[in-house]
This record gives structure tokens, C-alpha cells and sequence, in this order.
């Protein structure tokens, strides 16, 4: 069984509600210092509040970017970036533009998500693609070209458009990203032991929002 503190370190806690109040937004960040977790993602908006609150205890602040579709234009990701970078993100989860991706527009894929790498200056990018919505072909294509492109995760999904990580998912983009990047699972993780299946199958990295109740041994009913 994986170990409590390893999925601890594994998990990014994650509050993205379009309804999130600051209130909210504050209990989020006690309870992320209360468990340990490593890394939480917020909305562009609460990024520099959440830095506020947990940089003094080490903890990074992630954001996505092109969130929640990915249809937005590369020039808008790109400023999307820099500005959360400056409010005090420290990772960086975009969204691949799936149009594009299912146009077979491969180079705009992955010029799209080579700006928004160099737009990061060195830090963490992680690259959601929406499984839910791909061929098992065009996953492997869009492995191939955050790979290209030089990100550093390729991420199942955002729990918003349907779907969720799933093993066979994971194995599948695991196999084709090799130990070239890591693979992050989010979307529809609920339980410890679907972590543990996850993990198992491929992933390096979680992101849930129901990550207390996970690690807690209990069942998330949060969608996202």
C-alpha cells in the first residue's frame, strides 16, 4: 500500500469553484498547512492571497492556465502566465488547445504549449489534455508534442469537461512518455485506493480537491 506521507507529497490539493470566496480560499490554505500538501492550485484570482498565506510554510501555489477549455488564443496564455508568475505561481497547469488538436494542427499544439513553457521561466509545466474527449490516438499524439515542446507533465484532465483520470489512461500516456516527463491524474480521483490504482499505473502526480477525504481513508463526493 503507498504510504500516507508519499501521497501526501504527490497530491495537489486543489480549489478551482468559480464560486470560491475568499473565506473559502483561507480555510483551503489552514487545511493545506493543517495536511502537509506540497502544492494547491487556485484560480488566476486567488493566487497571489493563496502565496500570502503559504509561502511562509513552504508550500507552492499553481494555477491553470486557459482554463477550463484551452480555446483561448496563445498570446492570452502567454500574459495568463506571466501574471500569475508575477502574483507568485509556482507551477503552471495549461490547458491544450483541443481544436487545434482535433484539426491535426500539431504544430499550433505545440507551439501553443512551447510558449507557455517559455512564458514559465523554469518552472513546473504540467499540460491538461482532457482524455475524456481524445481518441486513444490523438492522447499519444498530444504526449508526443508536450514532450516536444518541452513541458514537464502530461495531465489527464480537469474534472470540468466530463471524465476523469482512469488507469488505462494513465498506463497509455505512460507509455508513451516513458521517464521522458512525468504523468499527473486528476479528475474523478475519490478514494485512497484509487490514488494507490493510479500511482500504480503511471502517475507521479495527483491532482484532487477531495484530497483530505482521500487521505483520510474516506470517500470525495467533490466533482473537481
Amino acid at each position: 500500500m503507498l504510504d500516507k506521507q508519499k501521497l501526501i507529497s504527490m497530491i495537489d490539493y486543489t480549489l478551482l469553484k468559480p464560486t470560491t470566496s475568499k473565506e473559502d480560499m483561507r480555510a483551503f490554505c489552514e487545511e493545506t498547512i493543517k495536511y502537509g500538501f506540497r502544492t494547491v492550485f487556485v484560480n488566476p484570482h486567488y493566487v497571489a492571497y493563496a502565496h500570502a498565506l503559504l509561502s511562509p510554510h513552504g508550500i507552492k501555489v499553481g494555477v491553470p492556465i486557459g482554463f477550463s477549455l484551452g480555446g483561448a488564443t496563445t498570446h492570452v496564455k502567454v500574459e495568463e502566465t506571466k501574471e500569475a508568475i508575477k502574483n507568485g505561481a509556482e507551477e503552471i497547469d495549461m490547458l491544450i488547445n483541443l481544436g487545434a488538436l482535433k484539426s491535426g494542427e500539431n504544430d499550433v499544439v505545440k507551439n501553443d504549449i512551447a510558449e507557455v513553457v517559455k512564458a514559465s521561466q523554469g518552472l513546473t509545466t504540467k499540460v491538461i489534455i482532457e482524455t475524456a474527449l481524445l481518441t486513444d490516438v490523438e492522447k499519444e499524439t498530444a504526449t508526443r508534442l508536450i514532450i516536444e515542446a518541452g513541458a514537464d507533465f502530461v495531465k489527464t484532465a480537469t474534472g470540468f469537461n466530463g471524465g476523469g483520470a482512469t488507469v488505462e489512461d494513465v498506463k497509455l500516456l505512460r507509455s508513451v512518455a516513458g521517464d521522458k516527463i512525468g504523468v499527473k491524474a486528476a479528475g474523478g480521483i475519490k478514494s485512497y485506493q484509487d490514488a494507490v490504482n493510479i500511482v500504480e499505473a503511471g502517475a507521479t502526480r495527483i491532482g484532487a480537491s477531495g484530497a483530505v477525504a482521500i487521505i483520510n481513508g474516506e470517500k470525495s463526493n467533490k466533482a473537481y
